[in-house]
């Protein structure tokens, strides 16, 4: 994953609590900046980290997401209180991504051409954020841009909550997720047990190792233990009973 150095503030997203902000690289690049010093801590971006790249391997859109040297001289000059000290509290490596410029968020309301959000995209997505457990893609909430007549996928800081809390693991792992239920692109995957036919396979012991391993060890509390603990989950997750995938359709099914 690449490292880029944050060389301009250019303004705060007043959205949710964590403040993220729009900030310009070393590489001329605008990046929306998530901050390690906000309040849901670094896990929230390993959760950013983590869920982003698996559904990068998947194959859905997910803006490139880097890792961003902040140095805590950039906020000195921002009015607000709030931003000079989250810019302070999280000097040192961050997560960013990909700055997409026009885009606008999806809207289920909104009145879509034919075939805009296809059954597979669409599937593959519930499946993706039932095995991540990402609770932040419902309706009201969406985390989805059209860009380009394309949909991608953000904002992945609320899956994996059981991090917080590593007791019990494989246990957790087992669980299916009846959040699911409330899924924005519910109602277009028509083809979640073929989605997990193919996706499945995708995500091998390797590839989420790699994966674990972009992971910096200063959000890590424990970072050798940790990792390990991830793969357990996502191995025990992936190689038991298909619970959260049969959780998924059966609330798609109840749809029709």
């Amino acid at each position: 994953m690449r490292i880029v150095r944050a060389t301009r503030y250019v303004t705060p997203l007043r959205e949710g609590g964590s403040l993220p902000a729009i900030v310009e690289a070393e590489d001329c690049g605008l990046y929306v900046l998530k901050f390690r010093g906000a309040g849901q801590g670094p896990l929230a971006l390993v959760a950013e980290l983590v869920a982003g790249e698996i559904g990068r391997v998947l194959g859905l859109k997910v803006p490139e997401l880097v890792l961003m040297d902040l140095a805590s001289e950039l906020g000195r000059n921002e009015p607000d209180y709030e931003i000079r000290e989250l810019v302070l509290k999280s000097a040192g490596l961050n997560l960013a991504l990909d700055y997409l410029p026009g885009s606008v968020m999806f809207d289920p309301a909104v009145r879509l051409p034919v075939g805009a959000v296809s059954s597979a995209v669409a599937s593959a997505a519930v499946w993706f954020d039932a095995f991540v457990t990402n609770i932040d893609r419902t309706a009201r909430n969406p985390n989805l841009l059209w860009w380009h007549k394309t949909l991608y996928f953000i904002d992945h800081g609320a899956s994996l909550y059981f991090h917080y809390d590593w007791n019990d693991l494989e246990r957790k792992a087992l669980l299916p997720f009846p959040q699911i239920k409330d899924h924005v692109l519910l109602r277009w995957a028509a083809e979640i047990r073929q989605a997990d036919a193919v996706l499945r396979p995708m995500l091998t012991e390797e590839v989420l190792t790699g994966i674990l391993a972009e992971v910096p060890d200063c959000w890590l509390s424990n970072p050798d233990e940790q990792r390990r603990g991830y793969l357990d989950y996502f191995l025990t997750r992936l190689q038991g009973q298909p619970g959260f995938v049969e959780e998924a359709a059966r609330a798609r099914d109840s749809l029709v």
